[in-house]
């Protein structure tokens, strides 16, 4: 009896999916919930596991197809008809090169590198790619969101004339809402930009044109009746096996022969993100199964785009680290775990050494543009500071007892939900509830119009390494301690992770930004149209200070902060803000939360 494996629901806006990568081939057997394959979305990379156990009959759909949510991408059964399933692509793009390997130990070697490369065409024209007649293939921009329209080219990765791979990046595209790369659907080569960097396009517009180029292939149909094919035949298969170096020697000529050498040379050589990434349909038939799922045929481990990137940003060197993933694959926590090592290391050097040092930025006497982020950032900044009358209100906050408080509970706290219990938390927690009291402070202005809305939006600023994005916990004031925490949580983490959906981004009513994380005392923040407030807070610091003992004023050790709320003067007055920082301040100087903590 045989299961259907279909494209699970990826979310809300997400209809259909890329298969990037199949883990397992025909006739594997596999676990229940072992990875089968990868999919990745304008949103999200992921594996879909299986829903039971047995062996993996038929494969559905190939690798670069796309597939709607719901379609059946492969059949697992008991193995009974994997194997002679005659009429399944994939099934019989494998068996031809294994059928060809035991010819090349009997018959001269050109004869088995054509049979090779027969399923090898095959599986090219099924993928759509290229032919060698110079068909080109057109690379759109994929939609990035609902409310996403147009994108902005901030740069390109691949140059007229520059050979790619399947899913290999050609450009990186900027909007208001999120960065990304934009993949090639085939490989081949890059025939044509359509747009220049810094041209805004539109969404399904055409970006390039990748095709196969029509000379170099012209010249393989003569070179393949001379005697010299095998050498050829070597060249666009720069990682083969060592086996083809006894076939090398028995057909050309000797300075031929320490090819096969080379293949360890290209490993090692600095163009790392070529070696990471996704084989063309070509390289995926291999003459025998390897061993290890997840590593291309030359033995080097396969990483998705996103964690490459991930990789690169935080200057971790992926040939150093160790995957966790499916054969060894390199894992989004992997890198962040090999980047906060690295980190960590370089903090205890610097501990020991005489004096701290800076590291002098790469940045440094240079000019860069500013990036789309940037760009939107900078305008509202502007437009906000030139329709709004803005200032700001700062309070001084005793919370030695809600750090007394804190420090009781964390323990359990983080023991029953998982999350670590911080400040900020119980920051946004009076926040909110001080907004139900005072909305003047969660309204907007339209026009000669204040409006209150029914709801406390919590915008969060997020920082990241592309810029500030405040994505939106929404209800925020209908929460307890270990909701609001498991939300900031979650939106920082799919905020670093570039997983944030459109819809994040919207709908916040009022803003708090946690300045203190970095050490700051407190500073000024900017409002941002259409809220009218935001609130910042700085850091948990201990000083003397005055405090009732047995009834008399003494000096005790207390742990301050200080909180500034910046806000539109146009319909908030001082009197107001002073009215909402007195509600904040008493209930973080009461520190009774244990009713809200929610464990």
């Amino acid at each position: 009896m045989s299961t259907s494996v279909v494209l699970p629901a990826l979310g809300e806006s997400v209809t259909e999916g890329t298969v990037t990568r199949w883990l397992k081939q025909v006739g594997d057997t596999v676990e229940v919930d072992e990875p089968l394959l990868e999919v990745s979305t304008d949103k999200v990379d992921t594996e879909i596991p299986s829903p039971v156990a047995g062996v993996l009959e038929k494969i559905l759909v190939q690798e670069d197809e796309t597939a709607e949510v719901g379609a059946e991408l492969a059949m697992v059964g008991d193995g009974e008809g994997s194997g002679g399933d005659a009429s399944d692509d994939s099934a019989a793009a494998d068996d031809a090169p294994q059928a060809a390997e035991p010819e090349q130990t009997e018959e001269a070697p050109a004869e088995p590198e054509q049979a090779e490369e027969q399923p090898a065409e095959q599986e090219a024209a099924s993928s759509d790619a290229p032919t060698d007649s110079g068909d080109a293939t057109d690379v759109i921009l994929p939609e990035l969101g609902e409310s996403v329209t147009e994108g902005t080219i901030t740069r390109w990765l691949k140059q007229v004339g520059d050979t790619v791979d399947v899913d290999e990046p050609l450009l990186e595209i900027s909007t208001d809402k999120v960065d990304t790369e934009v993949p090639s659907p085939v490989a081949g080569t890059v025939i044509e930009h359509l747009a220049a960097e810094d041209d805004t396009v539109e969404v399904g517009a055409v970006l390039a044109r990748v095709g196969s180029g029509s000379a170099a292939p012209a010249e393989k149909p003569a070179e393949k009746e001379e005697a010299p094919e095998p050498e050829k035949a070597a060249e666009p298969e720069k990682a083969a096996e060592d086996e083809k170096a006894p076939e090398a020697e028995n057909s050309a000529a000797p300075e031929k022969a320490p090819e096969p050498e080379k293949a360890p040379e290209t490993e090692k050589a600095p163009e790392t993100e070529k070696a990471s990434e996704p084989e063309t349909p070509a390289q995926t038939e291999k003459p025998a199964p390897t061993p290890a799922a997840d590593e291309d045929v030359d033995g080097r481990v396969y990483v998705t785009p996103l964690v490459r990137k991930l990789a690169a940003q935080h200057g971790v060197d992926l040939t150093s680290v160790k995957g966790s993933g499916v054969g060894g694959r390199i894992r989004k926590d992997d890198v962040l775990a090999a980047a906060s090592s690295s980190g960590s290391a370089g903090q205890t050097q610097t501990a020991s050494a005489p004096a701290t040092k800076l590291e002098t930025s790469p940045l440094r006497g240079t000019t860069e543009p500013m990036s789309r982020l940037r760009k939107v950032i900078a305008s509202r900044a502007v437009e906000s500071l030139n329709t709004t009358a803005q200032l700001t209100t700062v309070v001084e906050v005793d919370v030695t007892k809600l750090a007394q408080f804190r420090d009781e509970k964390k323990a359990e706290f983080l023991e029953k939900t998982g999350n670590k219990l911080s400040f900020l938390p119980f920051f946004s927690l009076a926040a909110v509830e001080a907004l139900k009291a005072y909305p003047v402070i969660n309204s907007t202005m339209e026009d000669d119009k204040i409006v209150y809305p029914d709801a406390e939006n919590l915008s969060i600023a997020v920082d990241t390494d592309k810029g500030l994005y405040t994505p939106v916990l929404r209800d925020a004031s209908s929460k307890n301690l270990a909701e609001i925490a498991a939300g900031i949580a979650d939106l920082a983490a799919r905020t670093r992770d570039s997983k944030l959906k459109p819809d994040d981004l919207s709908g916040g009513t009022f803003t708090i930004t946690n300045t203190g994380s970095r050490g700051a005392l407190f500073d000024t923040p900017l409002v941002f149209l259409p809220q009218s407030a935001i609130l910042g807070t700085g850091i948990v610091f201990k000083r003397p200070g005055i405090a009732k003992v047995d009834g008399a004023d003494a000096i005790t050790v207390r742990s301050y902060v200080y909180l500034a709320l910046s806000y539109d003067h146009r319909t908030i007055d001082g009197a107001d803000a002073a009215r909402y920082l007195g509600a904040v301040k008493n209930r973080l100087e009461e520190a009774n939360f244990a009713a809200d903590l929610g464990i």
